[in-house]
């Protein structure tokens, strides 16, 4: 299984992730080349070489019209922030937009317009917009507004969205099975932004960083922006320290602040083969005794759509001797809030119990079949000593009903 991880002991913001994933990219410079050609309008792209704290990475320099954005507007001081770009972002209500004319202040609509003109493919565009939604979402949270009515700041800038498209564009090409990170260094201490003081974490990486292990380090200031937070919410599978593994390569995303007496200021990615399949995993679990099977298989469907691991029924006794059902949906801890809601949805329960577990699983893979009565695909699983094939039922069932055989002799012929 190809592994991902991320080891955070500086934080994380969008550049050092960007950074850090192109530090293991086999061609790194053809990558580059293609960022800058996807129609970001005014923004370039450029990878430079080099060090912190004596270690040598990589840093993606982002231009607009030629130029480094501002760390901050003027008066919005970052303190210690370890990004390149010092980002903060707020809420700015349309009636305040002009007394910041020296920056443009984008609405989650203006920027899925943009998202969705570039020249990425549609799973890029999905992803990026998602992470939108999850630093909106927190904004909206915070200050007591519609999603609608965010307005965002820093991280509304051509700037950002090259860093946000650039992490999604590089995870795709990537293709890892599994991605992991290391509980977060988010620092301490206070930072200054157009809020006033805000405490560290500021408040929308606290909101999105919420089921994530976090802690303060030693360092002072702001390690962790909103969209590292949000970057690393999206697409880790877990937040643990790093399992075994089998390193292939290792890659340093370094940021442009320096600070003293602190461990060098990156973010390191390390791609490697995982000897095993394991994975956390949430049960969530409710008692149903007033719906209809019709109605649970609609329920149960949906957990699926929505991305379950797996739903099943099992059948129990309830109280006043009630013939029940017992609804299971195992899915990712990151999945955990969105399954509860369907849950609560589609169900008639009232309450969802919750059991954290390990799932081990064997590689999967699957091959063509050619055969004089068409293709067929087989699975193949594969770890822990054992191989196991399996023919796909509904190829099989074709080739039964076009020969008039039964199953077991289609199988038998195959």
């Amino acid at each position: 299984m190809k592994l991902l991880y991320f080891d955070c002991p500086m934080g994380a913001a969008g550049d050092m992730l960007m950074s850090a994933l192109l530090d293991v990219h086999p061609d790194p410079n053809q990558f580059i080349d293609k960022m800058n050609g996807i129609g970001l309008e005014g923004v370039s792209f450029i990878r430079e070489k080099t060090k912190s704290g004596g270690i040598a990475g990589t840093h993606v320099k982002v231009t607009v019209n030629g130029k480094v954005e501002d760390c901050a507007p003027p008066h919005h001081h970052s303190h210690g922030a370890s990004s390149a770009s010092g980002e903060h972002h707020h809420k700015h209500n349309h009636h305040q937009a002009h007394n910041h004319s020296h920056h443009e202040h984008r609405s989650l609509d203006d920027i899925d317009k943009i998202i969705n003109k570039l020249d990425i493919s549609d799973k890029v565009k999905n992803d990026a917009s998602s992470i939108y939604r999850i630093i909106a979402e927190a904004e909206s949270a915070v200050h007591g507004e519609t999603v609608v009515d965010i307005h965002f700041h820093e991280v509304g800038r051509l700037d950002a969205i090259a860093d946000i498209v650039g992490v999604c564009s590089l995870i795709e090409e990537l293709d890892p099975d599994k991605i992991i990170s290391s509980p977060i260094c988010v620092g301490f201490g206070t930072v200054h932004a157009a809020h006033g003081i805000l405490p560290v974490p500021a408040p929308a990486t606290a909101l999105i960083l919420k089921n994530v292990p976090i802690y303060s380090g030693t360092v002072q200031g702001e390690l962790c922006t909103p969209t590292g937070a949000a970057l690393l919410k999206y697409f880790a599978d877990d937040f643990e320290q790093m399992p075994q593994i089998v390193i292939q390569k290792t890659g340093y995303g370094i940021g442009t602040k320096q600070f003293a007496e602190a461990p060098p200021n990156c973010v390191r990615a390390v791609i490697g083969e995982s000897g095993s399949n394991t994975q956390n995993v949430s049960e969530l679990c409710c008692n149903l005794d007033d719906m209809t099977p019709e109605d649970i298989g609609y329920a149960a469907q949906k957990l699926f759509d929505c991305g379950a691991l797996d739903v099943f029924t099992t059948p129990i006794g309830m109280k006043k001797n009630r013939p029940g059902i017992l609804l299971s949906c195992l899915c990712k801890p990151s999945d955990r809030s969105k399954m509860l809601e369907l849950i609560f949805k589609h169900t008639s329960t009232i309450g969802i119990r919750e059991y954290n577990c390990e799932r081990y699983t064997l590689d999967k893979r699957e091959e063509i079949i050619n055969t004089k009565h068409g293709d067929i695909t087989q699975k193949i699983s594969a770890g822990y000593g054992v191989s196991k094939t399996k023919l796909e039922y509904d190829d099989i069932a074709k080739i039964a009903d076009k020969l008039n055989i039964s199953l077991s002799e289609a199988r038998k012929l195959i």
